[in-house]
């Protein structure tokens, strides 16, 4: 087994491991529910039902842009939780919404503490400017050394294309190998199971009470329950050396 020290480069899913996107996304949905009198729903029930209808329409239309899938699938999305159909404007609202998604506590501190370490480079399910609002809101301009949104990819995770485009760039970019990245990330799905499958290490940030990207046989080279708990990893090996 590596060391996590052995690594030069992270690579950080997002929405779901730096953003919580669940908050974020239930939040955007409550308006419509509100409208429909729809208060008995829990957030794994809202959150399964979105993979469902999210996870077609990104097979189905690879290169749509992140805002215009979360667009595309509301009414659908609305009609399974109970709710009427949903007006156009309520829809792009909810598009427009992932700018906003809240960022969790732990994660500018950690990010700038394992910014001592490594090179940090996001790959991320959304389009560009979905994540500038992101990247100028809740993560306050944090410079990441380089930012990989699924459209500049042409899919999205878990695509093994998507993975294999951010190998091809930070060899060509930075000189790292494969061997030399962790993908870091909260979603088993998305993330941690092709990284298994493609031979990329991968620490996962298994975030308390997260209810999406889920599978049934978990499988990571490393656990941690927040960025700040894996910097501080990090940090007793590096004291270590």
């Amino acid at each position: 087994m590596s060391k996590l020290t052995d690594f030069r480069l992270l690579s950080f899913d997002v929405y779901g491991t730096l953003i919580d996107w669940e908050t974020g996304l239930v939040n955007a949905l409550q308006p419509v529910l509100d409208r429909n009198g729809i208060s008995n729903l829990d957030k794994e029930t809202i959150l399964r039902t979105c993979q469902e209808v999210e996870s077609v329409q990104q097979q189905k239309t690879p290169g749509m842009i992140y805002s215009d899938v979360l667009t595309t699938i509301h009414p659908e999305l609305v009609k399974r939780l109970g709710c009427g159909p949903p007006t156009p404007e309520e829809s792009k609202a909810f598009g427009d919404s992932v700018g906003v998604w809240p960022a969790f506590p732990d994660t500018l501190p950690g990010l700038q503490r394992l910014a001592k370490h490594y090179k940090l480079v996001l790959l991320s399910n959304v389009d560009n400017i979905s994540f500038h609002g992101t990247h100028t809101g809740p993560l306050r301009n944090f410079p990441f050394d380089a930012v990989l949104t699924a459209q500049d990819i042409g899919c999205y995770k878990p695509d093994h294309r998507t993975f294999e485009y951010m190998l091809k760039y930070v060899k060509e970019k930075f000189g790292v190998e494969k061997e030399q990245v962790l993908q870091t990330a909260q979603s088993q799905f998305h993330d941690q199971q092709p990284c298994r499958e493609l031979g990329i290490k991968g620490a996962w940030i298994a975030r308390y009470g997260a209810a999406y990207g889920h599978v049934d046989e978990p499988v990571y080279d490393w656990k941690f329950a927040t960025l700040e708990k894996m910097a501080e990893a990090v940090e007793r090996e590096a004291v270590a050396k």
